[in-house]
Formats: structure tokens, sequence, C-alpha cells
């Protein structure tokens, strides 16, 4: 009898070779992956973590957790300084030694130069080893991530490899985009913590423009306490002109709109709410409530305003992108062309008043911070997040109201915003705050999370 391999040997050795049978185990206990990020710089900097030691936990690792939820689409070894934090870096976004690709299969752009926010980070701390996956654009539906602490909740949002590639422990740092919330959606839905910085033009060099005046920079990490630990180890506190956060105690606004007559909140969001209230007020926070009338209504129009530049952008980029564009990204667009140009014109106006008068709201109301859920309803389930056909809700929508969510509110005013998880529901999965302060007041919004994470505690999401 031959004891040649069959057919099906063939293939089983090769799944398990490329770890489709092998998912990646929880890092031991003592092992380099298992060290907290503070330790592991430090155990760097001392040479107590060799570079090979870490190159190969590192490798071993990654290599298993990326073919498992399909974060990036090129990554790169550790190089021989070994950096200790590693950074993922959002496909749309320039990397020198990485291509651009914008989501698409069929677009190749080769930078020289780094942005700017990746050129200042510190050599031998920290390093890009991935650019990660975005969606079409930055408009379509569906990305092929899997999400690492709950698979069956969608990753979604155009900044999706960036949170996966996080929560997944590929990468330490992401960096991504927020224009609508598409850092903070897939931070939250990951369970980490997603930062959308002020909206600055000077920082978006580099950075492939879908809405200018609301694109703004965006940074996941595992937690608020990995947030404010690398905030200033790797300079990000000197991105645009960071103000301190203070001596507490603060102040922070609820933002009733969410439940009143025309508000959208569900139970199970409120529910994270007050759970957010009861831990920040336990820490010595003072909570009241506080309305932002003229900016919540101006919630759907930061929708059109985006998809009519969306659109107004792909006459300009039509000659260098495929024609056979995924169907939901051709249906943003779509949005965009139906926006007539005196509305447009009306939405920029209205945006241009609204943020030279929207930090008087927060002397006004005598808030430090505004406190609300990240969005209407749990995250959705794969199912319901695939049945969509467009990205950017239109009015005649049947969900329209729910759809505008709330995320818009940053990105309309040009504020920073930050989503933490604070509980979770019946599926397992998170359930997310977001807070939003004044210009250039991320420090605070990094003081304040961090605060909240300590109360909250430990919620217990890891790679499955």
């Amino acid at each position: 009898m031959s004891d040649a391999p069959t057919p099906q040997d063939a293939i089983t050795a090769y799944a398990h070779r490329a770890h489709w049978n092998s998912p990646p185990e929880a890092p031991r206990p003592g092992t380099p992956m298992a060290l907290p990020l503070p330790e592991r710089v430090t155990a760097r900097s001392r040479g107590t973590l060799t570079a090979e030691e870490w190159r190969t936990a590192e490798a071993d690792w990654s290599d298993r957790a990326d073919a498992r939820y399909r974060a990036t689409v090129q990554r790169a070894p550790l190089g021989t300084d070994a950096a200790p934090v590693r950074v993922g870096v959002k496909d749309t976004v320039d990397v020198a030694g990485f291509p651009t690709r914008l989501g698409l299969r069929g677009h190749r752009h080769h930078a020289r130069v780094s942005t700017p926010a990746i050129a200042a980070l510190p050599p031998g701390l920290a390093a890009v080893t991935a650019k990660v996956v975005t969606t079409e654009l930055n408009i379509g539906v569906g990305s092929e991530c899997v999400n690492p602490c709950v698979p069956h909740i969608d990753p979604g949002g155009s900044s999706t490899g960036t949170a996966v590639s996080v929560a997944a422990g590929i990468c330490d740092l992401g960096l991504g985009t927020d224009v609508l919330g598409s850092v903070r959606w897939p931070a939250g839905q990951c369970a980490t913590v997603g930062l959308r910085m002020t909206q600055r033009a000077s920082l978006l060099e580099g950075v492939f423009p879908l809405s200018p005046p609301m694109d703004a920079l965006g940074w996941v990490t595992r937690s608020a306490a990995d947030l404010a630990y690398l905030w200033p180890l790797l300079g990000l506190d000197r991105l645009g002109a960071q103000r301190p956060a203070g001596e507490g105690p603060y102040r922070i606004g609820v933002v009733a709109n969410a439940e009143g007559p025309e508000g959208t909140c569900g139970p199970v969001m409120r529910g994270a709410l007050e759970t957010a209230c009861g831990q920040l007020e336990a820490s010595g926070q003072r909570l009241g409530p506080v309305r932002v009338d003229d900016l919540w209504a101006l919630r759907g129009p930061a929708w059109e305003l985006c998809a009519r530049q969306a659109w107004d952008a792909y006459q300009v980029w039509r000659p260098w992108v495929p024609a056979d564009l995924h169907e939901t990204t051709r249906g943003a667009l779509e949005v965009g062309a139906k926006v007539q140009d005196d509305r447009y014109a009306w939405i920029l106006e209205r945006l241009a008043h609204t943020r030279a008068t929207v930090e008087a709201g927060f002397d006004t109301a005598g808030v430090d911070a505004w406190l609300l859920p990240l969005d209407p309803a749990a995250p959705p389930d794969l199912a319901a997040a695939d049945a969509r056909v467009s990205t950017i809700p239109a009015p005649q929508d049947p969900d329209y109201d729910l759809r505008v969510a709330y995320t818009p509110l940053a990105s309309f005013a040009g504020l920073p915003a930050l989503t933490l998880p604070v509980a979770r529901d019946e599926r397992g999965a998170p359930l997310c705050v977001q807070l939003i302060a004044r210009r250039d007041h991320e420090p605070l919004l990094i003081r304040l999370a961090a605060l909240l994470e300590e109360a909250v505690g430990p919620l217990g999401f890891r790679p499955s």
C-alpha cells in the first residue's frame, strides 16, 4: 500500500501552516506579548527583553492573529532596534516605505514622506509595523475584518483595521481618520478606546481628503491607560495646540437632547450612560444636564456635507480609481450627488457659524466636557451591518433619525471626542459613551477617560 500523502492530507497540512485551524492562544504570563505596555517599554530600554526575544514573540503572535482577524494589508517585521511600540496606520494615510491603497484593489500611491504625525514618532521607541484595512475611499461598507473581542459584532467604520489591529494585539497604537465617527465607531465596537483629535488642517498633510472641514486624525489604543501613557511618551501631545487638563473635579454636561422629544437613545444605551454618570460622580466629578439644540439639528446636514464633498472629490479622483467600485461606495457617492448647490452653501455657512460660537456654549453651561452615548443603539451584528446599501444615511431612509446618530456633533463643530466602553450587553457587545471637549482639549478627554475606565473596572474584553 502506498504511503504517499493523499489530496486531503495536503489540504489539511496547508490549512495548519496557514493557521486556519490554529487560532492564536492567549499569551502566557511572563512572555513578552503578555507584558503590559509600560513594562514592555521599560524592559526593552533596559535590555531585560532582548530584541530577538521581542521580534520572535511578536511575529509569532501577529502572524496568527492577522490570519484570524484580517486587520492589515501590509506588515513589516520589527527592525533591528525592535521598537517596543508597534503602530498601525490606516491605508488612506501616507507612510514612507508603504504604498497607500485607499481601500482599493487597483490603486497604489508610493509616498516618499510620512504624514507629520507619523514622521514625528521617536525612532527606537515606536515604529510603523502595519498598514491596516480601510473601506473603499473611506465610504464603502464592509472590510472583511473580524472583530477580535466579539466576532459576531460588526467592527465597521472606515478605520476598521485601525481598531481591529489594536484589539487583536497586532499593534499597540492605531492611527486612523475620523470624519463622522470613522475612528470612534470601530474603536467602540472592538471594545477599544478611540480619540478623534481637534480638526486641524495642518495635521492632514498626506491624508486622503474625504470631507476636509471635518477630516481629523484619530488614535486607537487598547485602554485609556495606554493612551494616557503613550500621549506624552510618543510626543502626541505636541500635535496641535494642546491645552493641559487642569485640576479636577471636572464639570461634565450630560447631553439631554439624546433623551428628549427629539432624542433616539434606546434603553440599552441609556443604561450605559447611567453607568458612566454614576461612576464619574463616584470619582468626584460634577455632572448636570446640558442642551446643544443648534448643533443637534445639524447632525443630518453634517452627513450631507460629507456626501457632497465626497461626490465633488470623486469627479477629480475618477480617472485614478477603478470603475468597478462596490455598490455601497457608489450608493454613498450618489447621496452626495443629490445635495444641491444652495443647500451645500447653506451647510457651509452653518459650519462656519457653529465653529465660531460652539465654545461659548461650554462657558455658558459652565462645563468642561459633554457626555453622551456613542450611538442611539448597541453595536449592530454582522447581518444587520451587511444589509446596508450605503454608509451615508439619506433623508428618505426609514431609519434616518437613528443613523444620523451622535458622532456628527464633534465632527461638525471641529471638536475632539473620545469613546470608551463602560458596559456589555447580553450579547457580550461593548456599550460605549463618548466625551466631547473644546478645541485642543485632548488631554482633558484622556484624563476623564482614564478616571472613568478605572472606576468601571475590567470588562473582560480580549481576543477570542
